[in-house]
Protein backbone atom coordinates (compact mmCIF):
# COMPACT_ATOMS: atom_id res chain seq x y z
CA UNK A 1 0.00 0.00 0.00
CA UNK A 2 1.16 3.18 -0.76
CA UNK A 3 1.05 6.63 1.19
CA UNK A 4 -2.10 8.78 0.35
CA UNK A 5 -0.52 12.32 -1.45
CA UNK A 6 -2.15 15.53 0.73
CA UNK A 7 -2.91 18.41 -1.67
CA UNK A 8 -2.25 21.74 0.76
CA UNK A 9 -5.03 24.23 0.36
CA UNK A 10 -4.23 27.62 1.59
CA UNK A 11 -6.78 28.95 4.56
CA UNK A 12 -7.18 33.07 4.42
CA UNK A 13 -5.75 33.24 8.03
CA UNK A 14 -2.35 31.84 7.39
CA UNK A 15 -1.19 33.53 4.68
CA UNK A 16 1.63 35.96 4.63
CA UNK A 17 1.96 39.07 2.20
CA UNK A 18 5.02 40.35 1.14
CA UNK A 19 5.13 44.39 0.17
CA UNK A 20 6.77 44.76 -3.62
CA UNK A 21 8.03 47.92 -5.11
CA UNK A 22 8.26 48.52 -9.00
CA UNK A 23 10.37 51.44 -10.76
CA UNK A 24 7.75 52.11 -14.02
CA UNK A 25 9.92 54.36 -15.63
CA UNK A 26 10.80 53.45 -19.14
CA UNK A 27 8.94 49.66 -18.86
CA UNK A 28 6.52 48.50 -21.81
CA UNK A 29 2.89 48.00 -20.29
CA UNK A 30 1.67 44.82 -21.17
CA UNK A 31 5.08 43.42 -19.58
CA UNK A 32 5.07 44.95 -16.08
CA UNK A 33 1.52 44.49 -15.84
CA UNK A 34 1.40 40.53 -16.45
CA UNK A 35 4.45 40.60 -13.50
CA UNK A 36 2.21 42.34 -11.57
CA UNK A 37 -0.79 40.31 -12.07
CA UNK A 38 0.91 37.23 -11.09
CA UNK A 39 2.19 38.35 -7.66
CA UNK A 40 -1.85 40.51 -7.03
CA UNK A 41 -3.01 36.74 -7.47
CA UNK A 42 -0.14 34.61 -5.40
CA UNK A 43 1.13 32.35 -8.47
CA UNK A 44 4.70 32.86 -7.80
CA UNK A 45 3.95 31.15 -4.23
CA UNK A 46 3.89 27.15 -3.89
CA UNK A 47 1.06 28.02 -1.67
CA UNK A 48 -1.39 29.29 -4.48
CA UNK A 49 -4.57 28.40 -4.27
CA UNK A 50 -7.50 29.50 -6.37
CA UNK A 51 -10.12 30.56 -4.52
CA UNK A 52 -8.15 32.09 -1.53
CA UNK A 53 -6.20 35.63 -2.39
CA UNK A 54 -2.50 34.61 -1.61
CA UNK A 55 -1.44 37.56 -3.49
CA UNK A 56 1.09 40.35 -2.07
CA UNK A 57 0.97 44.05 -1.99
CA UNK A 58 2.47 46.02 -5.27
CA UNK A 59 3.70 49.60 -5.14
CA UNK A 60 4.33 51.39 -8.52
CA UNK A 61 6.19 54.59 -8.91
CA UNK A 62 6.70 56.74 -11.91
CA UNK A 63 3.69 55.80 -13.11
CA UNK A 64 3.94 58.76 -15.92
CA UNK A 65 7.52 57.39 -17.29
CA UNK A 66 5.82 54.29 -18.27
CA UNK A 67 6.11 52.89 -22.22
CA UNK A 68 4.50 51.44 -24.98
CA UNK A 69 5.58 49.78 -28.45
CA UNK A 70 5.10 51.03 -31.47
CA UNK A 71 2.10 53.79 -32.09
CA UNK A 72 -0.05 52.84 -29.32
CA UNK A 73 0.30 56.22 -27.91
CA UNK A 74 -1.55 57.73 -30.96
CA UNK A 75 -3.88 54.41 -31.87
CA UNK A 76 -5.23 52.93 -28.48
CA UNK A 77 -8.01 54.12 -27.73
CA UNK A 78 -9.71 53.51 -24.11
CA UNK A 79 -13.55 53.67 -24.39
CA UNK A 80 -16.09 53.81 -21.17
CA UNK A 81 -19.82 54.21 -20.77
CA UNK A 82 -20.94 57.34 -18.77
CA UNK A 83 -24.61 56.94 -18.53
CA UNK A 84 -25.54 58.78 -21.61
CA UNK A 85 -26.15 57.35 -24.73
CA UNK A 86 -22.88 57.29 -26.57
CA UNK A 87 -19.49 56.07 -25.35
CA UNK A 88 -16.67 58.23 -24.46
CA UNK A 89 -13.17 57.73 -25.90
CA UNK A 90 -9.79 58.96 -25.76
CA UNK A 91 -6.16 57.95 -26.58
CA UNK A 92 -3.56 56.74 -24.81
CA UNK A 93 -1.48 59.59 -25.19
CA UNK A 94 -4.73 62.29 -23.32
CA UNK A 95 -4.68 59.18 -20.80
CA UNK A 96 -1.15 59.42 -19.66
CA UNK A 97 -1.70 63.41 -19.77
CA UNK A 98 -5.05 63.09 -17.38
CA UNK A 99 -4.90 60.50 -15.52
CA UNK A 100 -1.06 58.01 -15.60
CA UNK A 101 -2.48 55.49 -12.91
CA UNK A 102 -5.02 54.60 -14.81
CA UNK A 103 -3.19 52.82 -18.06
CA UNK A 104 -1.47 50.37 -16.02
CA UNK A 105 -3.98 49.80 -13.16
CA UNK A 106 -6.51 48.88 -15.90
CA UNK A 107 -3.84 46.53 -17.65
CA UNK A 108 -3.40 45.05 -14.84
CA UNK A 109 -7.27 44.64 -13.30
CA UNK A 110 -7.90 42.90 -17.32
CA UNK A 111 -5.12 40.33 -16.77
CA UNK A 112 -6.82 39.76 -13.56
CA UNK A 113 -9.75 36.55 -12.84
CA UNK A 114 -13.19 37.90 -13.33
CA UNK A 115 -14.41 37.18 -10.55
CA UNK A 116 -15.60 39.25 -6.60
CA UNK A 117 -11.46 38.13 -5.65
CA UNK A 118 -10.57 40.12 -8.32
CA UNK A 119 -11.55 42.65 -6.79
CA UNK A 120 -10.23 42.16 -3.60
CA UNK A 121 -6.43 41.37 -5.61
CA UNK A 122 -6.84 44.75 -7.69
CA UNK A 123 -7.20 46.68 -4.47
CA UNK A 124 -3.50 45.52 -3.30
CA UNK A 125 -1.92 47.60 -6.27
CA UNK A 126 -0.97 50.94 -5.48
CA UNK A 127 0.29 53.05 -8.47
CA UNK A 128 1.43 56.20 -8.37
CA UNK A 129 2.28 59.05 -11.08
CA UNK A 130 5.45 60.43 -9.32
CA UNK A 131 8.17 58.80 -7.21
CA UNK A 132 6.68 58.96 -3.84
CA UNK A 133 4.60 56.96 -2.21
CA UNK A 134 3.01 56.70 1.10
CA UNK A 135 3.94 52.88 2.19
CA UNK A 136 7.44 53.45 3.68
CA UNK A 137 6.66 51.61 6.90
CA UNK A 138 5.47 48.51 5.09
CA UNK A 139 9.10 48.36 3.84
CA UNK A 140 8.68 47.25 0.33
CA UNK A 141 11.25 45.27 -1.52
CA UNK A 142 12.36 46.71 -5.07
CA UNK A 143 11.38 43.96 -8.13
CA UNK A 144 13.33 44.27 -11.57
CA UNK A 145 11.65 42.50 -14.41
Amino acid sequence: MSAIMKTYVAKPGEIKQAWWIFDAEDQVVGRLASEIAVLLMGKHKPTYTAHVDTGDFVVVINAEKIKFTGKKWDLKRYTWYSGYPGLKSETAGKRLARRPELILSEAVRRMLPKNKLATKMLSKLKVYAGSDHPHQAQTPQPREI
